[in-house]
């Protein structure tokens, strides 16, 4: 018995040695990868990050033009974010792509990541549509998930856009993932993303858990509309006002 429990434990820890080997094996190649390809790497997600910035100056002189045709700002807040390597060579393994700034750049198009958090639904649509009509904007793909949200509830409007960045020597076209929320939408898609990760909750728990923030993702959408028509009303009574 005492010979079978140790070799019972030495499987175990062989188990979990190979798990650790697992784990480690996607770093490791990333590391030497990156020690081969630093400066066209850097390079690349330098020309990303060029491209966040010339997003967030288009949605910042959107956001004061129409503060002053509408009395208040459509835009609560700019979040930006560029995926990490290891997000990356993940996403191409799975997709069994080559691991290249070429491929990077080819396949992957949320590499540069800008989030919009607007007041209001109305807001979304107002400041996407004047984006798009920019004669350098490029709308690569769209997805609107606040007419037809996800099965889990989730609601935010998704562009791929092109935009063009200027070098010293050249114009280069860069795609940028566009987000665009309101604060309720917002403050559900983080919660829950935080809520779902959670693990060795039983099955049934698990099943509870995701309708109760499906209903809560309801509840998000109802406090928008809501909002938005006593927004409507006071705009409608100081136009009222005016003309008197």
């Amino acid at each position: 018995m005492v010979v079978k429990s140790a070799f019972m434990s030495y499987l175990l820890s062989m188990i979990d040695f190979k798990k650790v080997l697992l784990a480690l094996m996607p770093k490791t190649r990333i590391r030497d990868w990156m020690s081969k390809n630093a400066l066209p790497y850097r390079e690349l997600m330098a020309y990303y990050k060029c491209a966040m910035m010339g997003m967030e100056t288009k949605f910042r002189v959107l956001d004061e033009e129409l503060s002053l045709k509408y009395d208040h700002n459509p835009i609560e807040s700019i979040e930006s974010r560029l995926k990490s390597p290891e997000s990356l060579f993940d996403k191409l393994d799975r997709r069994g792509l080559p691991m290249s700034t070429e491929s990077i750049e080819k396949n992957i198009f949320d590499i540069a990541g800008v989030r919009v958090i607007c007041s209001y639904p109305s807001d979304i649509y107002m400041l996407s549509e004047a984006l798009l009509k920019q004669d350098d904007i490029k709308l690569v793909e769209k997805k609107d998930y606040i007419k037809n949200p996800k099965p889990n509830g989730y609601r935010s409007l998704h562009l791929i856009i092109e935009i063009p960045i200027f070098l010293h020597d050249r114009k280069k076209m860069m795609k940028v993932e566009v987000q665009l929320r309101t604060i309720s939408m917002d403050w559900w898609a983080s919660l829950e993303h935080k809520i779902r990760y959670k693990k060795n909750i039983p099955q049934d728990v698990a099943d509870q858990i995701w309708n109760d923030l499906y209903q809560c993702a309801e509840v998000s959408a109802e406090l928008d509309r809501r909002m938005e028509a006593i927004q409507n009303k006071v705009d409608e009574y100081a136009q009222q006002e005016q003309q008197q």
